[in-house]
């Protein structure tokens, strides 16, 4: 049983990490990142060269980023390593980001971490005022704030999810000794570019001299660029389909079997627990990612290790988070999210009708992702995610009712009304369900009033 005093200093030590948190979100916000890597640099310089003190697995692409990520972490933290991972963005508290060995980051740790960085932050702070320059934003601060603390924690493996993009995104500081990516589509083109060959480009800047390159199947136009890449710094480069491939995925309960073919043996029968083709494809480029950083691809790794995979999890991706009815959410924001969504829920569930729950940030291609989602013959219950950056839900609806028939779209502004008038429709059938999708804050949002309702299991 816990004393008062152990309960006092947990309560402290969780009132600090907050704290850390809202100095962050005091900065110029992750959604408008700057293209520039000097001041990450300057700070991780002036803190000692933390981003070093591990080697770095670093992946990005434009889906399936964390899931890949995590599924790495597992299999190197079951090879007997000690992790540090970070990725964005988080859906409860902020200190999901920054994990040590599978966990996220303890309170103190991160409050201790943040109080040893903050006076080197104000140098580089106050050095670019001085030159006309924007003071360090949310997310660079956040990235030296987790170097900080794989360094102090210490770690044996950094894995590193971009924040945006590649080549000027604040992680870019560190070299990835293995380079992944995941899927490249179009997204965020105001800043990274308006076609798959320019947002690829972008990507491919995490590639550094002599990595080791691991990428999902890629369009022509993507593929391209990371074999041009690959080539100008005398990187190798591992493809799905040819290198590695996902030989068989089937369906069982709470997630899929899968057998792959990875870089250096065959695999059968793993467990995932999550759902979806596209995971299994994740899974694959996990596993061909860390057989290149243990072994350099010629070592197959061990069944244990593999089997860490049944442990990963990836809240916000095809998660039950209501029974009875079900309620799934899902972190689709793009229009090829939606559609590993869309190829999911025929695959994997035996569901007569469903219902989305959709709200969308400004940036995002609310028509492309609406209309990905109308295939399966689904109504839509528009609300507006509690965001600054988010886009009317009137707007949104009529945008959408255009595209799919005003007969099927429905405005609803509050997202615990559009739960509860949902879950509502879907009681009353059997075989139906609510999905929550469009955008990741809505998905948070709505795991957090299923906890709080109490609607089975999450």
């Amino acid at each position: 049983m816990t004393d008062a005093s152990d309960d006092f200093e947990a309560a402290e030590a969780r009132d600090a990490a907050d704290a850390v948190y809202a100095a962050l979100i005091a900065r110029v916000g992750e959604g408008s990142p700057r293209p520039r890597l000097a001041p990450t640099r300057r700070a991780v310089e002036l803190l000692g060269d933390p981003h070093r003190a591990a080697p770095v697995i670093h992946i990005t692409g434009t889906n399936g980023k964390t899931s890949t990520s995590r599924m790495i972490e597992s299999l190197l933290r079951a090879s007997g390593l000690r992790t540090g991972l970070l990725t964005s963005p988080h859906l409860e508290r902020f200190t999901e980001r920054i994990r040590i060995d599978g966990e996220p980051i303890a309170d103190e740790a991160v409050a201790r971490n943040w109080e040893e960085i903050l006076p080197f932050i104000a140098i580089v702070d106050a050095e670019l005022e001085g030159a006309g320059e924007e003071p360090l934003t949310f997310f660079e601060v956040l990235t030296v704030l987790a170097f900080a603390c794989f360094a102090d924690a210490p770690v044996d493996v950094v894995v590193l999810e971009v924040g945006m993009g590649g080549e000027w995104d604040s992680t870019n500081v560190a070299d990835g000794q293995v380079a992944v990516f995941t899927p490249i589509d179009l997204d965020h083109q105001s800043r990274l570019g308006s076609t798959i060959t320019e947002i690829a480009r972008t990507k491919s800047g995490i590639i550094k001299p002599a990595a080791s390159v691991v990428s999902a199947r890629q369009s022509d136009a993507a593929l391209g660029v990371l074999e041009e890449a690959a080539d100008l710094t005398e990187s190798t480069l591992a493809v799905e389909g040819d290198a590695f491939d996902v030989l068989e995925s089937r369906v069982a309960v709470g997630g899929q079997l899968v057998t792959i073919r990875g870089l250096a043996g065959e695999y059968r029968d793993i467990a995932l627990p999550l759902f979806g083709r596209h995971q299994a494809e994740n899974a694959a480029v996990a596993i061909a990612a860390v057989e290149a950083f243990i072994g350099g691809g010629a070592v197959r790794l061990a069944d244990e290790v593999v089997d860490g995979l049944a442990t990963t999890t990836s809240p916000g991706r095809l998660q039950t988070i209501g029974t009875e009815p079900t309620v799934i959410v899902d972190a689709a924001h793009n229009p090829h999210g939606a559609a590993s969504l869309v190829a999911a829920l025929e695959e994997y569930f035996d569901f007569d009708e469903v219902v989305f729950v959709f709200g969308v940030l400004a940036d995002k291609d609310a028509d492309g992702i609406a209309s990905v989602l109308a295939r399966t013959g689904g109504a839509f219950l528009v609300t507006r995610p509690d965001s600054d950056r988010a886009r009317d839900a009137a707007e949104v609806a009529a945008s959408v009712a255009a595209r799919i028939g005003p007969e099927r779209v429905q405005v609803v502004e509050r997202l615990d009304d559009a739960l509860d008038e949902a879950r509502e429709w879907a009681a009353e059938a059997p075989k139906r369900a609510v999905v929550v999708t469009g955008s990741i804050g809505l998905v948070a949002e709505a795991m957090e009033i299923a906890a709080d309702r109490g609607w089975g299991r999450a």
